[in-house]
């Protein structure tokens, strides 16, 4: 049996061994432009040893003072708006979900052939996403008024950029072969949609909502401190008056609703998509 030097195995493998030479000042020099754009960063951000120790005695004085949750007469207003929260999460994922749909066919590109079509569909997505759903959130307030409903349009909003994004690309990266056979057929356009491009994609599709079902729950629940309605409102209101024990409450509620959320969604993914994990 040949033996073989080692330098071919260097060439054969390159990644297996440490960069030597101008490979690894480069490294070095990345590694520590990094380091020093990151201490940068603390310094411009007055990120101090000091500040982070008062920081956190201040963080544990706080969870004392929650201990334990208070028990009020205003709990049921508090279930009253977690349901709230849940309705803006859910209304909100659904609408997004259906009207990122027809968008994703727009600028997927092996649907859509015209090129612009395409760009405005991608790009507009890109906006939209761009901005996050607590500024959405401000914007929606100073329009529609407070309440669960300007909640709502927000989280629509951001969830159809980033949604139509996601769509588009499960529709790209689908099974040319089933498409091929379903046109064999003598199919339109439409029917080649519905029958040879749907079905490969709308696993992905419901499991993508059902995520960010999960998600918007939490985002709601942000959105209620800048008026958008829902529980979030009673949690700054409680936080503004020092009333931490309700606070801890507002908060284990919450957490038990998110937990909830996340089994029934992993038991939706299980059935729908077939997924044996969730």
């Amino acid at each position: 049996m040949s033996s073989v030097h080692p330098k071919s195995w260097r060439d054969r493998c390159p990644d297996a061994f440490p960069p030597r030479g101008l490979a690894l000042w480069r490294r070095a020099v990345a590694i520590l432009l990094g380091l020093g754009l990151f201490l940068w960063g603390l310094h411009v951000l007055e990120v101090t040893p000091g500040r982070l120790i008062d920081g956190i005695g201040q963080l544990g004085k706080v969870f004392m003072l929650m201990m334990p949750p208070a028990v009020t007469e205003h709990v049921w207003e508090y279930i009253r708006a977690i349901g709230e929260t849940l309705a803006m999460a859910f209304l909100g994922t659904l609408v997004a979900s259906v009207i990122a749909i027809p968008l994703a066919m727009m600028g997927a590109r092996n649907i859509m052939p015209l090129g612009p079509v395409r760009f405005l569909v991608r790009r507009s997505s890109d906006v939209v996403r761009g901005i996050d759903s607590l500024v959405w959130a401000i914007f929606f307030v100073s329009v529609v008024g407070l309440g669960p409903f300007a909640g709502i349009l927000a989280i629509a909003v951001n969830d159809i950029g980033v949604l139509t994004k996601l769509y588009a690309e499960a529709m790209e990266n689908t099974d040319r072969e089933q498409v091929k056979g379903v046109r064999a057929t003598s199919a339109d356009g439409a029917q080649t949609i519905g029958f040879g491009v749907l079905p490969q994609v709308m696993p992905v599709f419901l499991g993508n909502s059902l995520y960010f079902l999960e998600s918007n729950l939490r985002s709601a629940t942000i959105l209620g401190v800048v008026g958008a309605g829902g529980i979030g409102f009673f949690l700054m209101d409680r936080m503004m008056i020092n009333a931490w024990r309700e606070v801890a409450l507002i908060v284990i509620m919450v957490l038990i609703t998110v937990a909830c959320i996340d089994a029934l969604s992993r038991l939706l993914r299980a059935r729908l998509i077939g997924s044996s994990k969730g």
